[in-house]
C-alpha cells in the first residue's frame, strides 16, 4: 500500500480535532478507499476535498461509489471542501465535536 501524505488541510483539522479531545486516525484505510480523517467511536470518515471532487462528474462519481461501500459498513462520510477547513477550521471543528459527543448517531 502507497505512503499517503496528507494535505495541509487534513492535518489542521486533525490537529483541531486532537486538541479538543477526538480520538481520530488519520488516512485509515477501510478496505475501499484511504479515509483523510476517521473516528472510530462514531465510524464517521471525513473527507477534506480539492474542487474535483465537486467539478469532475468522474471523480463525483467514484465519490458516490466509495461512500455507498463505506455507509453499508456503517460508516458515515462527510465532505468538506479545502478551502472551508482554511476559512472556517475553529467552527467546523467545534461542530465535529459536538456530533461525536452526541448519543444515536
Amino acid at each position: 500500500m502507497p505512503n499517503i501524505i496528507p494535505t495541509k488541510q487534513e492535518v489542521l483539522l486533525a490537529e483541531a480535532l486532537r486538541k479538543r479531545g477526538v480520538d481520530l486516525e488519520t488516512e485509515y484505510w477501510d478496505g475501499h478507499k484511504h479515509i483523510d480523517i476517521y473516528i472510530p467511536k462514531v465510524k464517521i470518515a471525513i473527507e477534506i476535498d480539492g474542487l474535483q471532487h465537486f467539478l469532475d462528474p468522474r471523480q463525483v462519481s467514484s465519490d458516490f461509489h466509495r461512500d455507498y461501500y463505506s455507509n453499508k459498513e456503517g460508516v458515515f462520510t462527510k465532505h468538506i471542501p479545502n478551502e472551508l477547513i482554511e476559512s472556517h477550521l475553529d467552527q467546523i471543528a467545534e461542530a465535529i465535536v459536538k456530533v461525536v459527543k452526541m448519543e444515536n448517531l
